[in-house]
């Protein structure tokens, strides 16, 4: 039986290679465990990519890194209006969740952060949707100024496992971001912290990232799975299969009972005509609309999956009138 803790190191990594008809059994107790601890509902997020490209960190999966040559947007950071229209039209179309997402290290200009907070204010002034912001590795200092504007939760994925991070990232250290998310949870954010499955890691270092996850306390933990971009150093990686991406979502949630298990990136690209299994799997949560550079499918589609797989999704909407 499944502690509150979650299922210990040993057996996630023995689940890691499970088969066949055991990796359907995984599948069906991965998908009572969250009907027991997270009943029916699907939490849907939305993300702006507010600045884009011409990232000066190097991360290999990344089309914004100064690595990439990939054919994306670039532009500097969007105003305050920007932002805002993006919230309410995420609400619009049912995201519970809005969040500011911006390339680079680190929002460092505090006339940038307050431009952010700006428009996220107006978000909450005129939506039921929770604001959130991943914004790198922010100070103290910002990440108060971003609490007292109201935002309520901070994202930032530790992307892999640490024994892996020197094969995907070599312009910060991996610990760099468990400072930032460490300070966050301090200062009473919730916390949203994932990774990037299929970069190349094996299944310990699948596991490892997890209980690095699991250690750290976090509500909410978003699963991505590989989608190779052309113009990126991971182009030609062959990206995890449906069945490796919901052997990960399994042993996700039966690691970490109570956490909101959400899907990220790579969720069309990968799992294709098995993408409704992620709530079998194990999954709670989800993100809905566009990627940073990559263009998800239509909204209207994703929340007809989430009901006929019999789930409830939470939604917000306009507060306004």
């Amino acid at each position: 039986m499944t502690s509150t803790n979650g299922i210990d190191t040993a057996q996630a990594r023995a689940l890691m290679d499970c088969e066949g008809a055991e990796l359907y059994d995984l599948l069906a107790r991965a998908g009572r465990l969250t009907l027991e601890r997270r009943g029916r509902q699907v939490h849907l997020c939305a993300i702006v990519n507010a600045r884009s490209g011409d990232c000066d960190q190097d991360c290999a999966f990344c089309s914004q890194s100064r690595r990439s040559s990939a054919d994306i947007p670039r532009y500097g950071l969007m105003d305050a209006q920007g932002i805002a229209e993006a919230g309410r039209e995420a609400a619009a179309f049912g995201a519970h969740r809005f969040s500011v997402v911006t390339s680079g290290g680190a929002v460092r200009r505090a006339a940038h952060l307050e431009r952010i907070c700006e428009g996220l204010a107006q978000v909450r002034e005129s939506t039921s949707a929770q604001t959130c912001a991943s914004l790198g590795l922010l100070d103290t200092a910002a990440l108060k100024r971003l609490r007292d504007a109201g935002v309520t939760r901070y994202h930032h994925n530790l992307e892999t496992a640490e024994s892996f991070w020197d094969r995907v990232c070599t312009t910060r250290p991996w610990a760099d971001s468990l400072e930032t998310i460490r300070a966050a949870g301090e200062l009473g954010f919730e916390l949203c912290v994932g990774g990037i499955f299929g970069m190349g890691e094996s299944k310990e270092q699948r596991v490892e990232l997890l209980e690095s996850i699991r250690g750290l306390g976090v509500q909410s933990v978003p699963l991505n799975f590989l989608h190779p971009i052309a113009g990126t150093p991971l182009e030609g990686l062959s990206e995890p299969s449906a069945a490796d991406c919901l052997r990960i979502l399994a042993v996700a949630r039966l690691m970490m009972p109570d956490a909101e298990i959400r899907v990220g990136g790579g969720r069309e690209h990968n799992l294709r005509d098995l993408q409704s299994w992620i709530f079998m799997a194990g999954a709670n949560g989800m993100l809905i609309g566009n990627y940073l550079t990559t263009a998800g499918r239509t909204v209207a589609d994703d929340l007809q999956m989430v009901r006929d797989a019999g789930r409830d999704p939470v939604l917000a909407g306009s507060i306004e009138g």
